[in-house]
């Protein structure tokens, strides 16, 4: 099936068609299990007709929605600062500090 003849039909005829080609789908799939499928390349069709329509019902759905933000009127951002944390001083291990060797502590006796 064409886009343009896709395009042509109204939202609810193409969404019972999407319905009636995922049935047949399935039924191609277990033809094809059963391996009395005729034509594969059906398969292929099928789902690409079946994209073709999904994509067209979403493109409708995004108008629809953009129409809608465009008939409503604008709210005004609101900037929400994060509350930060304060920084914490720097431990006494960081400035130079550093523990003694168990070396180091036999020979301090």
């Amino acid at each position: 099936m064409k886009i343009k003849e896709i395009r042509d039909k109204q939202t609810p005829a193409i969404e019972l068609e999407v319905k009636d080609l995922q049935k047949h789908l399935f039924d191609l799939r277990t033809q094809a299990v059963t391996e009395k499928l005729e034509n594969p390349s059906l398969l292929n069709k099928t789902r690409k007709d079946i994209a073709r329509m999904k994509t067209i019902l979403r493109e409708r759905e995004l108008v629809e929605k953009k129409d809608q933000e465009k008939s409503q009127p604008e709210k005004p951002k609101v900037k929400v600062e994060k509350k930060r944390k304060p920084k914490l001083p720097r431990s006494t291990k960081s400035q130079g500090k550093r523990k003694p060797q168990p070396s180091e502590m036999n020979t301090q006796k």
